[in-house]
């Protein structure tokens, strides 16, 4: 088994990898509707609950609005520029697709 992401060679029961530390198991991808009066509320809930690895806000045309790595919701003072952008696309957008990739148990 190799990393997706550097490509070095992995143990069979690894979970990470050991050069760049990458997930390496099985991820999950939700997708879901919101209004854009719920869409902040909603990510917040979304990075609270911990297991998510990638977060990404659409448009109802489904261009990328904001992407926000798993990292982001672990510091409090890093979200806040975050969720000030979420503040702006909910003023334009009416309604977001917000996918969620999560890790696989």
């Amino acid at each position: 088994m190799k990393c997706k992401n550097c490509g070095v060679e992995l143990a069979e029961d690894a979970k990470f990898c050991s050069n760049c530390g990458a997930y390496v198991g099985k991820t999950v991808m939700e997708e879901f509707r919101v209004s854009s009066d719920n869409l902040i509320r909603e990510v917040n809930r979304l990075l609270r609950e911990g297991n998510i690895t990638r977060l990404i806000v659409k448009d109802e045309k489904g261009k990328i609005l904001l992407e926000i790595p798993a990292w982001v919701g672990i510091v409090g003072a890093v979200l806040a520029p975050w969720l000030a952008a979420l503040g702006a696309i909910a003023a334009f957008a009416t309604d977001c697709t917000i996918s969620i990739v999560r890790q696989e148990q």
